[in-house]
């Protein structure tokens, strides 16, 4: 018996390694790229925000997660969380298809101007130990934070989805595996790649951003690798910053996953220009007053 299962053993890996074998694997991603690609558009599509309606839509949303329910910032009387980062962010969400609601939100903070700063570098400079990967060493053109992820309560119903971190777009990596696709958080990977696809579309370098260990490893669960570049701080719960670029990004996706962020890089090429034309008509009457509170 136990020669039999070596001899099946050594004809699995010899057909896994001929022509045919590779074929088939690469058949097998090929499946599974495109599968992961068209159920996320089947029920879910990403937005920029290019009104002042979507845009109190996101504070809405942030409020909820990160004022009443995690209780990181002070309760708006208005209900719209905001910070003076906002001037000069631009805000991606995530919409459910069949119930036409939205289903999470995440900030791209692109300073332009010499003055406007990173929170990180605001907030957490200190925090960074590797100076050549220091925001302040590059143009400000050339950088973002991405920051703010907010997935709301409604969209964390099922039991897996209903844990510590979720609300910020942690993978429960205890839940899930690749070959359970059909109940994966297609909503926080969503948003990660709208942000993504948007920093990439505007030509931005450098992307920072200050998170948990743990979500840093739950990114690196579909290929994600962000650069540790510093140690973990308490801040807002224990917390390090880490660093990505384009390079980084793409060198280390998972294939199924590159799939599904070309798709959505390209409905965020699609909704750029009026993006970009709303904020040229009114940035300077957004956010007014503007709330001086920590990311």
């Amino acid at each position: 018996m136990t020669n039999k299962k070596t001899m099946m053993s050594n004809l699995t890996r010899r057909v896994s390694k001929s022509k045919l074998g590779k074929l088939f694997k690469g058949y097998q991603q090929l499946r599974e790229a495109h599968y992961i690609s068209s159920h996320f558009s089947t029920y879910l599509t990403p937005e920029l925000a290019s009104s002042h309606e979507l845009r109190d839509e996101v504070f809405r949303i942030r409020h909820k997660v990160y004022c009443e329910e995690l209780k990181f910032e002070p309760i708006a009387a208005d209900g719209l969380e905001i910070d003076e980062f906002d001037q000069f962010s631009r805000h991606c969400l995530i919409r459910h298809l069949n119930s036409n609601e939205l289903a999470g939100t995440v900030r791209i903070v692109r300073p332009l101007q010499d003055h406007e700063q990173l929170p990180i570098e605001k907030y957490c400079l200190n925090s960074i130990t590797r100076q050549d990967l220091n925001p302040r060493n590059f143009d400000r053109k050339e950088i973002c934070e991405i920051s703010r992820l907010a997935v709301p309560a409604q969209f964390r119903r099922r039991q897996m989805d209903r844990f510590a971190g979720a609300a910020t777009g942690v993978i429960n990596q205890q839940a899930y595996s690749e070959t359970e696709l059909r109940c994966f958080p297609f909503i926080a990977i969503g948003l990660y790649f709208a942000a993504a696809a948007t920093a990439i579309e505007a030509n931005i370098s450098h992307a920072f951003v200050m998170m948990e260990p743990r979500l840093a490893r739950s990114m690196s669960f579909v290929g994600i690798k962000f650069e540790q570049i510093g140690p973990v701080v308490d801040y807002h719960g224990k917390r390090a910053p880490y660093y990505i670029n384009r390079e980084l990004l793409i060198s280390s996706m998972k294939p199924g996953f590159a799939v599904m962020l070309d798709a959505i890089r390209d409905n965020i090429r699609d909704q750029l220009p009026a993006t970009e034309a709303f904020y040229e008509r009114e940035l300077k009457h957004l956010c007014e007053p503007l709330k001086q509170v920590a990311p």
